[in-house]
């Protein structure tokens, strides 16, 4: 009795018809479907650096601000009226500061108004106060 011989390379695999595997067109899809997942995840992650830059540099202006608050409230000579301004350096940055001082209703103190800009391309920060007029 004669042996057949099959080639395994041509051998029938159980399953396959031309219904098995992915097309090329679904293939394609599910491609572009991955790429704009990816996109949007890369979009998103240069909006979180980005606030996340904005916050540090909000947090480092709300404390210029503050030391600033406390030199004028502890300064024994009051401000004069009217508007103002100046530059500072603190945390390794310049500065610029804005200040508005009007006298409120009891004469006796003052409402100051001080607006602090890193000028990094984030939003000022803004103090109002109230100081004994002296």
């Amino acid at each position: 009795m004669a042996e057949s011989r099959v080639d395994p390379r041509r051998a029938p695999v159980e399953g396959a018809g031309p219904e098995s595997g992915f097309t090329l067109l679904e293939m394609l899809v599910a491609l572009a479907v991955f790429s704009l997942a990816a996109l949007a995840l890369v979009r998103l992650q240069g909006v979180t650096l980005r606030t996340a830059a904005d916050l540090d540099s909000k947090a480092l202006g709300q404390i210029v601000a503050r030391n600033l608050m406390v030199d004028m409230q502890t300064d024994p000579e009051a401000p004069s009226l009217g508007s103002e301004q100046g530059e500072v350096d603190n945390g390794g940055r310049r500065w610029h500061w804005s200040r508005e001082v009007r006298a409120m209703d009891d004469k006796r103190l003052l409402q100051i108004n001080l607006t602090v800009d890193g000028r990094g391309g984030s939003s000022p920060v803004v103090l109002s106060f109230v100081r004994v007029r002296q």
